[in-house]
């Protein structure tokens, strides 16, 4: 079972970088209707920390899904993260340069592929800059690894699953939008879909869990947002299950490692008029 902090500090990595079984991705994502924004590969090519492979959630996923980056076969996964140059026994520390988005995602994706030594930069790119750690432009080409992937199917939620927890009201649900889109009183950036939520669902958004500065909170202060939840099954939602992994990884540095994600979300959710919806407004 996996415990202790989920982050390790930029000075930390310096000092363990050089480690050759230490792998270092970047995660960087922004989302597509964000139009004034670079990608998140872009962000990457732009400058990393050296070393660090890519790692595109939109690409690494299920490209048969309706969905964005959804959770790809394990049998497909093996080769795709085997790609970036890691394989069974190596570490890996993802970092972003975006509040998390989308580091926390690939921490909880790799977890759900059998993945234990994984752990997320806290503060990302900024805080390595912050102690002076160097940043390169040059794409490492990394040689292939064999990977071996064993999915963890307690990690994940589907939407016939999510109905029948909603109908039930058996397990904490925790929202990740902010206040507006869970109350239905703002607009989703999605076009077509209503804001709202899950009945029963509660609202935590991803931007409570972190610090001015772009880290993530310390556990006291996570444990006064997440106390209700420090123990037991949780499942988290969002948007497209980006900003649900914030909480799960808040989750697991309070010690609840056990959080499942709604991988479709609300985007998932919102579009079939069978689901209920419940707003404030």
């Amino acid at each position: 079972m996996e415990h202790g902090d989920p982050l390790v500090s930029a000075e930390w990595l310096k000092q363990h970088i050089q480690r050759p079984e230490l792998k270092v991705l970047d995660a960087t994502w922004v989302p597509p209707f964000l139009k004034d924004r670079d990608s998140g590969r872009t962000c990457y090519e732009n400058g990393h920390i050296p070393g660090a492979v890519y790692f595109d959630i939109d690409e690494i996923a299920d490209q048969d899904s309706d969905l964005s980056h959804m959770l790809p076969d394990i049998s497909d996964f093996d080769a795709m993260f085997g790609a970036l140059g890691i394989g069974d026994g190596d570490e890996v520390v993802v970092y972003d340069n975006n509040n998390f988005f989308a580091s926390a995602r690939v921490w909880w994706t790799l977890r759900a592929m059998g993945l234990t030594e994984v752990a997320v930069l806290d503060g990302g790119l900024k805080a390595w800059q912050d102690i002076g750690g160097p940043i390169e432009t040059e794409i490492p080409a990394p040689e292939p690894k064999a990977y071996t992937a064993m999915f963890l199917r307690r990690f994940v939620r589907n939407m016939d699953e999510m109905r029948t927890h909603v109908e039930a009201g058996d397990q904490p649900i925790l929202d990740a939008r902010d206040n507006g889109r869970f109350n239905g009183t703002s607009p989703e950036p999605r076009a077509g879909l209503p804001s709202g939520h899950m009945p029963g669902s509660v609202c935590v958004p991803a931007s409570s869990l972190l610090t001015p500065n772009g880290k993530m909170k310390s556990a006291d202060a996570l444990a006064e947002i997440l106390g209700d939840y420090k123990e037991g099954p949780v499942i988290t939602t969002c948007g497209s299950g980006v900003s649900a992994a914030v909480i799960a990884l808040a989750l697991a540095r309070i010690g609840n490692y056990h959080a499942a994600i709604y991988d479709g979300s609300w985007s998932e959710w919102a579009a079939h008029s069978d689901n209920p919806i419940a707003t404030t407004a």
